[in-house]
Order: C-alpha cells, then sequence, then structure tokens
C-alpha cells in the first residue's frame, strides 16, 4: 500500500490562506484544534513544502531551528541551494517524478504543507490522495487563494468532518480517482 499525499491547511470561510498583508494570525487556536492537529502528526512522517512556505515558517522559527522537527522535510525550490539548512533536503528536480517514488517508500503519510500554489502542481498532476482543511469563521476578503486555478476539475469525496466550539470547521475530503 503507498503512502498517502495530504494537503491539510488552515482557510478562512472565504478560501483564503493568509490576510492581504500576508499575516495569519486570524487563524484561531483551540484545545479541540490542536488534539486534532496532534493526531495529524502521528499519521505523518514527511513534509513537503514550497519555497515561499518554507521562507515564511523560517522566518517565524528563525534560522538555527528545525523547520519540522523528527520529520523529513522536502522543500520544491528551483532558487534555493541544496545544503543551506541542513534540516531539509531541496528537490530542484522533476517533483513528479520524486513523489511517486516517496509514495512507494515504507513509511507514514506525507503532509503537503502551506500553499496553493505546490498544491495545485500536485492536484495538476494526480499526486494529491486526500485534503484537509481546518475552516475558519472569517471572511478575510483578499489574500492569498486556498486554490489557484486547476488545469482540470478535482472530484473529492467528504470522509470525516467535526465542528469545533470555536466555530471552525474541520473537513476531510477523498480525492476521487
Amino acid at each position: 500500500m503507498s503512502r498517502k499525499v495530504i494537503f491539510s491547511v488552515a482557510s478562512s470561510l472565504d478560501g483564503r490562506l493568509a490576510a492581504r498583508d500576508g499575516g495569519i494570525d486570524w487563524i484561531q487556536h483551540s484545545d479541540e484544534g490542536m488534539e486534532s492537529l496532534g493526531d495529524f502528526w502521528q499519521s505523518v512522517d514527511t513534509i513537503l513544502v514550497g519555497r515561499k512556505t518554507y521562507d515564511f515558517g523560517r522566518a517565524k522559527l528563525g534560522k538555527s531551528a528545525p523547520f519540522a522537527p523528527g520529520m523529513k522535510c522536502y522543500v520544491f525550490s528551483r532558487t534555493l541551494k541544496p545544503g543551506d539548512d541542513p534540516h531539509v533536503e531541496v528537490v530542484s528536480t522533476d517533483a513528479d517524478k520524486f513523489i511517486r517514488k516517496l509514495k512507494k517508500q515504507p513509511g507514514k503519510n506525507i503532509f503537503l504543507m502551506g500553499g496553493g500554489e505546490l498544491a495545485q502542481s500536485f492536484f495538476d498532476a494526480g499526486l494529491i490522495d486526500e485534503v484537509s482543511l481546518n475552516i475558519q469563521p472569517i471572511l478575510l476578503g483578499g489574500g492569498p487563494p486556498l486554490f489557484p486555478p486547476l488545469a482540470r476539475e478535482i472530484k473529492l469525496n467528504l470522509t470525516n468532518s467535526k465542528s469545533l466550539k470555536n466555530g471552525c470547521v474541520l473537513a476531510t475530503y477523498k480525492v476521487k480517482r
């Protein structure tokens, strides 16, 4: 059985990943949400991230901190040089071929973190197996979209949903093949 690639992200109700200024301080945190997040982290051992999300995370964590402690982390970038960060492996080659090979290796599921641009290319290549959204009860009215235009329609099946006390909704969808 191959590993699943799971695109998991927090989103505003109007489908934004960040505010117009790039801020994410609108994302609500709760004990319920943290419990679900903890369960999710137990199910993955690998993180895939694009260059913009990587840069954002490093700015928040500081240059010397591991991007994802205890996880294998791959950054997809044509400009980041291998070895710039000992905590990550830079992938600048064919992402499609790399992910297909990674999915066949033993291990837990694979977490696609962050921005919609990398997710867009993975959706277009048929690499994403599941979408996990933490839908926040806010309309941002602008900012980076959850999903940039896709090359094709992607059909999904809702496999789980949970309303949290703070108004957030956790929704998990399986990509139909």
